[in-house]
């Protein structure tokens, strides 16, 4: 049974599981259910997830994403509604929004293990010691796996042009 300490924590920490499940799947409906499938094991298993919830949550959702991944291959494709409310968007800064856009695409382009590690590292704002625990891997593979990733999201965003701003007359 969960608890109060349970409900703090959704409060807490739903928001950038969402961000996290978005940028690890690449689709907003796929992320929602990923992060409401993580609160749902999370809060099943509260006695134990409550000494570390957080961490329990990052790793239930790594898991959830992967099982996604692969199943991605066996179902067909359906069709989205890209980026509608996205939550890399729902900040409200529309100015970033083709910024957030090319990053979301950049990360889509790393191999799994790359993107997980660049979203724990960076989104989830882990240290390579919880990420390397998280994953179960040495924490010198994660020092490799992440100078790999910034790499290739270096060499993907290195081939985008900005976008180039766009007047817009005063009519008379």
């Amino acid at each position: 049974m969960t608890g109060s300490g349970f409900d703090e924590f959704v409060a807490a920490h739903s928001t950038s599981l969402l961000r996290a499940a978005y940028l690890l799947v690449g689709d907003r409906g796929h992320a929602e259910d990923l992060v409401q499938s993580t609160l749902v094991r999370v809060g099943g298993h509260w006695r134990a997830a409550q000494e570390a919830p957080r961490l329990y949550a990052h790793r239930v959702l790594i898991n959830l994403s992967r099982n996604h991944i692969r199943d991605l291959t066996r179902r067909p494709k359906v069709a989205s509604q890209r980026d509608a409310g996205d939550p890399a968007t729902a900040s409200g800064d529309i100015d970033r929004v083709e910024d957030r856009q090319v990053l979301t695409t950049a990360l889509r382009q790393l191999p799994d293990r790359q993107r997980e590690i660049a979203v724990m590292r960076f989104i989830l704002d882990l240290s390579v010691t919880e990420t390397a625990t998280l994953l179960g891997i040495p924490e010198g593979t994660v020092k490799s796996a992440t100078h790999r990733a910034l790499r290739g999201l270096r060499d993907h965003l290195d081939g985008v042009k900005p976008p180039v701003p766009v007047e817009v007359g005063h009519a008379d």
